[in-house]
């Protein structure tokens, strides 16, 4: 698996503003040229036996490969992932992908647990990775400690002909803004993710970022509740990274 050196060189909130080789993070990958370790799939509501399962398989496949990713897998159990997590750290990961992030997305309580229960748990140096993510989360999921995100999303929307807006989902059947091929949609909605991440990176320099997941927040319902929760219920997550003035 990849030893690429990760070096965080600034936070804002729990946020990480790094380098990875020439890189800033948090940044954009292509989904088709990450290199993730097999996995058992398992859905996101399961039964706990099964997400049991799951994760027990995916960390035997794991620990069989020399892939530079790893998905991070337990279903709706908070428990569960952050133990998927560690003992992927263990056999040598440093590239974590939270599996079910797109169910993930609409159950705001849910994702605000885990993703912070598992950046917590995990050393500062692994870099926790979305491989499905619609601009107008970005911001929030940065905020939470995300530092790696793929562009599947750009292809999976843009190939059932939805447009990509830093706040918004436009399904161009019913919002005639533009009209484009689905390949040019495919890099339109690619080409919005990363302005996203620009934006992520120069409000991190910038202790602003705060500001953008806020703004960003009012694009739908899960959004707001999800920053809700997080406020509500993790401050010391929050905390530990806020500077004292």
């Amino acid at each position: 698996m990849s030893k690429t050196e990760y070096q965080i060189k600034l936070h804002d909130g729990p946020a990480r503003l790094g380098l990875l080789g020439d890189s800033e993070t948090p940044l954009l990958v292509k989904y088709e040229k990450m290199d993730i370790a097999p996995y058992e799939t398992i859905p996101h509501n399961v039964p706990r036996e099964i997400a049991e399962w799951g994760v027990s398989e995916t960390l035997e496949m794991a620990s069989e490969s020399d892939s530079e990713y790893a998905f991070i897998h337990g279903s709706r159990y908070t428990d569960l992932r952050v133990r998927c997590a560690l003992e992927l750290e263990e056999i040598g990961f440093r590239k974590l992908i939270v599996a079910n992030m797109d169910e993930l997305l609409q159950r705001p309580m849910e994702m605000v647990r885990i993703l912070t229960g598992i950046r917590e748990a995990i050393k500062p140096e692994t870099m926790l990775c979305s491989a499905f993510s619609p601009p107008a989360f970005i911001p929030l999921l940065a905020y939470m400690g995300v530092d790696v995100f793929s562009d599947a999303a750009a292809e999976f929307y843009g190939m059932i002909n939805v447009l990509f807006t830093e706040t918004h989902t436009y399904p161009l059947d019913t919002y005639r803004i533009c009209s484009y091929s689905t390949d040019e949609l495919i890099e339109r909605n690619r080409l919005t993710l990363d302005l996203v991440l620009r934006e992520v990176r120069e409000h991190i320099k910038n202790g602003t970022l705060r500001n953008l997941v806020e703004e960003r927040a009012a694009s739908s319902p899960q959004n707001m509740s999800a920053l809700r929760i997080l406020d509500h219920e993790m401050q010391e997550f929050l905390q530990k990274y806020t500077p004292l003035y």
